[in-house]
């Protein structure tokens, strides 16, 4: 089973990492992750995303060629979803809208923790269009940009654990990681929280493999 990630922003370091998070959540599988290197650095907010589809959009024929049983749009906005979805020759799944699934099975109520105030809407906007505007408490910013995430630190591990906190004291169930430069973060994150955390990177890789028809 061949799982492809294809990370809609130019850092390689991100894609490198989300391989490996979904390796070790999925071993049974072949994961493999693209890198966009026309796209911007990072995906923070709704501008970058639309900056970054038709990157996406022109590794399709080359996905074909490679033999993917599924695609992973490694971005929680879920960036070109649809329009990758549209056109590709397999199930395609988002990292968002996998962790979305996730937390609802794991509680009914779920907060998402994720980087800058301007992804919020993005967020927003795709667990109302999921149906699960129901399910989510609060969409919280951390102030930290996905570059930052992605570098880690005690700083950012603090950070993040803060929101976390105050996402359990309003009632969230879990919490979603909201940017695939957390998934590395997930264990660190997890060992000072009672919330149980879902890293959608992770998530994402077992939903596919799911969706793989035999």
């Amino acid at each position: 089973m061949r799982l492809l990630y294809l990370n809609p922003n130019s850092t390689e370091a991100m894609t490198q990492s989300m391989v490996a998070a979904a390796q070790a959540a999925a071993p049974w599988a072949e994961i493999s992750g693209w890198t966009n290197v026309d796209g911007p650095p990072a995906i923070q907010g709704a501008a970058d995303g639309a900056a970054a589809v038709p990157g996406l959009q022109a590794m399709l024929p080359e996905a074909r060629a490679f033999g993917a049983d599924a695609l992973v749009i490694g971005c929680f906005d879920d960036t070109g979803l649809a329009e990758i979805r549209s056109a590709a020759h397999c199930p395609v799944i988002g990292i968002g809208q996998a962790a979305y699934h996730m937390a609802a099975l794991l509680g009914q109520r779920f907060s998402v923790v994720t980087t800058l105030p301007v992804s919020v809407p993005v967020i927003r906007g795709n667990i109302d269009s999921y149906g699960f505007a129901l399910n989510c408490v609060s969409v919280r910013a951390s102030g930290l940009s996905v570059l930052e995430v992605e570098a880690g630190g005690s700083a950012v591990l603090a950070r993040l654990g803060e929101e976390i906190v105050q996402a359990g004291t309003e009632g969230a169930q879990s919490v979603v990681l909201g940017c695939a430069g957390m998934a590395p973060l997930r264990s660190a994150l997890a060992a000072n929280t009672p919330v149980p955390l879902v890293d959608g990177v992770a998530a994402a890789a077992r939903l596919a493999s799911a969706m793989v028809q035999d």
